[in-house]
Order: C-alpha cells, then structure tokens, then sequence
C-alpha cells in the first residue's frame, strides 16, 4: 500500500483484512509510512496523515509519536490544520502529559482570535484536557468571553467555565457574576450553559448558593415561558419546547430549594403547573415529569404537592417501559419513610410488578413491598409475598424470605400467625434461609408454652412430607425431642388432633439420622432429639439405647462423640439423665427484644452455670464444646475442645437442671472444676453517627490471639439493610471475619447484629484496625470508615 493512500482507502484496506494478523501488518505499514513523512516535514499532507493516525488510535493501537505533530498543527495559522490538531490533541493528550504544557500559549491566543468557530476549538480543547494549571492560567480569558455579545461563544464559554470550576474549585467565585448575567439571554444554549455553571456553582459552595438564592423568581420566569410557549421548530421535542433546558432548570431549582421554605415556596405553584400540563405519553414528557418529581421531593414543598408527585410515580408503575417501571420504584422506595400513606395507596400496583418478567424491576417491586408492610396489611401484604416467595427465582429467594421473617417479627398480630408464617418459609424456601433463622424460631416456640402442643404436632407432619429442607427439619427434630410427650399426648385444642405412636416418632427421627439429604449439623439435632425421648417415653428406651450406641462409632467425628457422651449417661450417669434431659426453661427477654444470654450473639462467655443451661436450649447453633465440656464424661480432663460448626446445632437438644445442685454435679464429672464467673470485657463506642451505633469488646483467648466483637445497632426511624464490615489490619496480623449474625438492622434498635473477628498477632505488633462499614437506608447506599487504634480490656505485651 502507497504511503500516499487516502483516509477512505485506509479505512477499507483494513476492514477487509480477514485476520487479526493482517489487520496489523496494514497498521504497521501505514504507520511507518506516517512517520517517514513526520519526519520529512512535509506540510501538504501533515492533517491527511494525523487524520489516519487518529483513526488508528480509535482501532486502540498506539499512537503517541503524533502527540507533538498535534502541537505543531495547533500553532498552524490555517483554520483546517488547527482544527485537525485540536482534534488530535483531545483525543492523544491529557492533562498528565507534560506535552499537554506545549499548547497552553496556543490555546490563549485562539481564544483572542478574531474567526469565532478558531475560539470554540480552543474552548472546546480546553474543556475536554485542560489541566489545573491551564484552567488558572486562562481562566481570566474565560471569564472576559462569558461577556461578549456573541450567543455561540458564550454557549461554549459557559461549559468550559464548568470544566474549570470542576478542576480548580477556587475559581468559582471569578465566575459568579457573569453566570447571574446570562440568565437574561434569550438564547436557549447560552441559558443551557448557564443553568449548568450555576448548578455546579451552587454545589460546591454554600455562600454561593445563598447568593443564587435570589435568581429563584428568573428561573420560574424562565421555566413558565417554556410551558406556555407556541410550537417552536428549533427547540421542540415530540411536542415539548426544549425538555433539555426544562430538565436543567428543575434540577437547579432543586438545588436551590433544599432546606429552604422561602425558595420553595416560590417555586410550589410552578411544580404544579409542570406536573399537571406535562404531556406523559411520549418518553420526553416523562423525563420532565420525572424532573419535576425529585424536585418537589427533595425540597419543602407542600403536602398536597408531594402527594401530586407520588401520583405521578404510581402513573408510572403502569407504564409499558420497564425503565420507567424501575425508576419510578426507585423513587417510591426513597420516599416510603417520609410519605409512606400517599405510596400506600398504589400498594396494589406494586404488588403486581412482582410477577413482571424483568429481573431488576422485580428486585426493586420486593425491596419496595416489603417497606410497604405494616401493622394494619400485615396478613394481605404476607399473603402476596408468600406466593411471590414460592415462584420467585432463586436469587432473590435469600432476600424474599429475610424480608418476610423481619416483617413477621415486627408485626405478627398473634404468636400463632408468627409461627405459621415462618414455618411456611421454611417449607417453601428452606434451603435459602440465613443461619440465624433456626436458633430465632425455637427461642419464638421456645416462649410460646401455648402452642407448644400446636406447634409440635404441625412440625411432625412436616417432617413426614419432606426432610429436605433443612432448617425445617432441625427445628422440627429440636421439637419432637422437647416436647415429644405432647406429641403422644394428640391432646391440641389447636389443631386437629393426631394419633401418633412412639414407634412412629422413633421411626421418623432415623429416617433423618439415614437420610442422604441430612447434613451433619441436621444428624445431630435428630441424635439429641431421640436421646431427649427417653425421658419422655416409657416404653422404647431400649430402642433408643440401641440407636445412640450405633453413632458411637460414625465416622463423623462429632456425632461419634455425641453418642459416646449419650452413652455414658445411659450406662454410669443414669441417676443425672432426668435432670440433663429436662425441658427447657422460657428464654427471658430484655428490653431492646433481645435474649438476656444474648442468645443470637456469634460467641458465648464463661459465666454461671445456670446461664449456660439457659443458653443451651436457646441457641441451636451456637459451638458445640460449650456443652459437651460439661457433658465429657469420658475422662477428667479440663481441656476445652476446638468447636466446630458441625454439631453447633446439637446443644440445644440438651436441657440441664437450673438447679445448683444439677449444675455441681455436671461440673464435678469433669474432675473438679469450680463455675467461677468471669468479668466481662469493657466495651467502647467506636462509631455512632446517623443512628448507627458500632461497639467494640475484646477477649484475649491466648497470648496471640485475641477475639473482637463488633455489635452494631440502629436507632434511626428507617430500617437498614445489606449491613457489612470489612476490617484491615497490617501485614504481620493474621485477620479471620466470622460470619454476622444478620444483615439488616430493624429501626428503634429491635435487633442487633453482631460479627467476630479472630486476630492471631505471633509477632507481637502494635494492634491497629481499620473497619469499612457500608448499608442500604432509604433508597440510598451509604459507606464510612472509623480506625481503631486501642483495644479496651488489653495489657500492653503483645497487643
């Protein structure tokens, strides 16, 4: 190929190429040919051969040895080579670059230039790679064109002054002045370009905006002849003057109304006018309507305007566009807390953009209907979510039915309600379900001593349909295990009441023990809850006997070690079985609604031994040697186990005496150990800003290693959800984040979450730690940080 091919034949040289490889042997050839001819000077053909090369940068190849070809041609007194290499010049250079330096005096002079389509290229150049220094260095020659008479340069003007406000925040102030002028143009691009300056203007500072506080009355004036302007061919838009401008003029009217009634008062009945006579069926309508909408949402607009806004949204939810759909969701769920009444009343319609085909806008109709449940639709609203849960696609299966337990949680109208709504969740979606959902429904039974009949029968027959589900199966062992007598009994005034016998009670729990579908966690709630039996049955504690004895030599390690301990009670603790095996006691609660023992907190303490019997039946899937050290019957040793998730969820299966007596003699088996109480570990705010508490406790486990308890809590009148942490600390420290107790936080501190974090520090540094905290509140995603540089409850050596 000649060096002399023009752009066109390049351009169809190298679309016709069939390889990869062929494209860049043309590339090559062509570029070598270009620079050949960079170095010769040769001027007849300097913009044809910057023109192909920057088409060559767009294929993405380099193309950096044309940056100083683009200042020369800068420089260059013909308009065609100067508007070639400011071309070049955006699309090679930026402001990193010290060659971007070279064309700051260029850049000046056409900007005097006396040919106005000269001074837009340099405008142009500048707005797009100017640097801090080249915008404070032509900003006066800004600030002199802002005042010239000519509408297509101050268009132009007016967005590069935006760019240097962006770049050099200072300079704003030099701007101030022309910008308040420009609001007189008649010119629909000078206005444009003002109305921006202005916004960014008012954003960045504060006594800024008080200042254009004042032009509030000229922007409705502005606004107000859009509207009622005739047909205009130049600005009309599918029957809508100019919905660019308007967009921009609501947007900085609503920056200017924010927090303040004076101005938002005197833009109230121009909202109106907007909101009423906009046309809403064609896409440009729909954006200024849109406009409009956030507008009067986010200034102190009047109550029968924010209910004309939330109309508009709920118009919205109809529409055929699913952008519109998502959009208007999106600011439906914004609002929810503050005007929950006027979105109340489209609860219909949202409901029904749960069964909508398109994934993100049924991610958006859940999060937005579960924000919609209250007191008074708790039953209706259930009764949609419960249907939505058992088609609803597997992704949003988690967060559907997280959802419908924290709204069952704060709303139930009666006990019943609560348990039978959770127990259907866990039927249809069980497998979703977060960890923390079993220990939660059997402390809610657990307090429930009326239903205690109800809900063993209920639990019984569902675990005769299906052992998959198994959460649902954990709960429903932990209850055949505890109230097993009641079952026998079928005396539920409830429900109806069901025949059954203990062989068949026997009969289902091995079903689970041998199913291939139980988990080991699963394997050990049935385990205890056969053991529990036997003090509840009289006549197959033989069979029981026989089934424990055969797990004492299963291959898992935990189970196995659960048998033996069950063995040891049959076989020399006979006397204690009784006493170990009793039921549980009621699980008191304070007065935040959560368990004195802290049963949903992610560690346990060594306290009292009547507290670590409560804890015991309250918290199924808390580590297993805080139960099996009192119950090793095997030896006198004082070592602790390494707990292990596996048969967390067997502990609570095992009730001890709250007797002292009870608690002496379990503590005695172990070869002498004395229940002393251990002090607890200070705790310290670390962070506490809107409504979002975050404390710190500490617990040295050895002389590396040391646990971290982050508890966080939510005071604010808005729930919280997607709540993680994130922690850091330097190089030498071993760092392991246990999983959290939840991920959402319930307003007025109903619940907290709690994470630990396990620091192994063999090195003995200087601890310090550095936690993200980031959640969801109101519509909006909020991130912070807080550094820890002291641990509270810590000696110096090591830490």
């Amino acid at each position: 190929m000649s060096p002399s091919v023009p752009l066109q034949e390049m351009i169809r040289t190298i679309r016709s190429a069939r390889t990869q490889c062929e494209e860049r042997g043309v590339i090559q050839k062509e570029c070598a040919a270009i620079r050949a001819q960079f170095r010769q000077n040769d001027n007849g053909s300097r913009s044809h051969n910057l023109a192909k090369l920057l088409y060559v940068h767009m294929l993405g190849y380099p193309a950096h040895f044309g940056q100083m070809e683009c200042v020369r041609m800068i420089a260059s007194p013909r308009y065609s080579e100067k508007r070639v290499g400011y071309l070049g010049a955006m699309m090679l250079l930026d402001e990193k670059q010290d060659a971007s330096l070279l064309i700051t005096n260029s850049i000046k002079n056409d900007l005097a230039h006396s040919n106005q389509y000269v001074q837009s290229l340099a405008l142009c150049t500048l707005a797009c790679m100017g640097s801090a220094e080249m915008c404070r260095d032509l900003a006066p020659e800004i600030d002199r064109l802002l005042r010239s008479s000519n509408s297509y340069i101050k268009k132009k003007v007016a967005l590069c002054a935006v760019h240097i406000v962006r770049k050099v925040h200072d300079l704003g102030e030099l701007f101030a002045p022309s910008a308040r002028s420009l609001l007189s143009e008649k010119n629909h691009g000078v206005l444009h370009g003002a109305v921006v300056l202005i916004t960014e203007l008012c954003e960045r500072s504060p006594e800024t905006l008080e200042r254009f506080r004042k032009t509030v009355p000229d922007l409705v004036h502005i606004m107000k002849g859009l509207i009622i302007s005739g047909y205009s061919p130049d600005h009309d838009v599918a029957g809508v003057s100019d919905p660019f401008l308007q967009v921009r003029v609501l947007r900085l009217l609503r920056v200017l109304g924010r927090n303040n009634e004076a101005a938002s008062d005197a833009m109230n009945d121009l909202l109106a006018q907007v909101a009423t006579n906009t046309d809403s069926t064609k896409t440009v309508g729909n954006a200024v309507l849109y406009e409009t909408v956030l507008t009067v949402l986010d200034i102190k607009s009047e109550s029968g305007l924010r209910v004309l806004a939330v109309n508009i949204l709920g118009r919205f939810l109809l529409n055929n566009d699913r952008n519109i759909r998502y959009i208007a969701m999106t600011s439906l769920q914004k609002i929810v807390g503050t005007d929950h009444n006027a979105v109340q009343r489209h609860r219909g319609t949202i409901v029904d953009c749960l069964k909508d085909p398109d994934a993100s806008v049924k991610r958006r109709a859940l999060e937005l209907s579960l924000a919609l449940v209250s007191a008074s639709n708790i039953r209706s609203m259930m009764k949609e979510l419960l249907i939505f849960l058992s088609c609803c696609p597997p992704e949003l299966r988690a967060q559907a039915a997280s959802g419908i337990f924290n709204a069952a949680e704060r709303y139930a109208p009666s006990q019943r309600w609560h348990i039978d709504t959770i127990l259907h969740v866990l039927t249809t979606a069980g497998g979703d379900v977060r960890d923390e959902t079993v220990p939660n429904l059997i402390q809610l039974i657990t307090n429930t001593s009326e239903l205690h009949c109800y809900t063993v029968q209920k639990l019984y027959r569902a675990l005769l349909t299906d052992i998959s589900q198994q959460p649902l199966v954990q709960v429903a062992c932990w209850c055949v295990g505890e109230y097993g007598d009641l079952l026998l009994r079928g005396e539920c005034q409830e429900a109806e009441p069901v025949q059954v016998t203990e062989d068949d009670v026997l009969d289902a729990l091995e079903t689970v023990l041998q199913s291939h579908m139980s988990s080991p966690t699963t394997r050990g709630f049935a385990l205890t809850a056969t053991m529990k039996l036997s003090t509840r049955i009289t006549e197959n504690v033989d069979r029981i006997r026989s089934i424990v004895s055969i797990y004492g030599s299963c291959i898992d390690v935990e189970l196995q070690q659960r048998a033996v301990e069950y063995n040891a009670l049959f076989k020399k603790y006979d006397h204690m079985r009784a006493a170990v095996l009793e039921r549980m006691p009621v699980i008191q609660r304070n007065s935040e609604g959560q368990a004195i023992e802290e049963a949903t907190e992610g560690t346990i303490k060594e306290i009292q031994p009547a507290k670590v019997k409560q804890e015991e039946g309250g918290l199924p899937q808390q580590p297993a040697n805080q139960v099996c050290d009192l119950l090793d019957l095997l030896g006198d040793s004082q070592e602790s186990l390494q707990p292990s998730p596996a048969v967390g969820s067997t502990a609570p299966a095992l009730p001890v005496s709250t007797t002292t007596t009870a608690g002496g003699d379990l503590l005695d088996l172990l070869g002498g150990l004395e229940p002393t109480p251990q002090t607890p570990a200070p705790t310290v705010t670390v962070y506490e800003k809107n409504g979002v508490t975050l404390t710190l406790s500490c617990e040295q486990q050895s002389d590396s290693t040391l646990i971290v308890t982050l508890t966080a809590s939510n005071s604010s009148d808005s729930d919280i959800s997607s709540f993680t942490l994130q922690a850091a600390v330097p190089k030498s420290v071993q760092l392991q984040m246990k999983a959290p107790s939840r991920d959402s936080l319930p307003a007025g501190g109903a619940a907290k979450l709690t994470q630990l974090v396990v620091l192994n520090n063999p090195n003995k540094v200087n601890l310090k730690m550095r936690i993200r905290i980031s959640y969801a509140s109101q519509g909006s995603s909020v991130q912070d940080m807080v550094q820890i540089d002291s641990f509270p409850g810590l000696g110096a050596a090591g830490h």
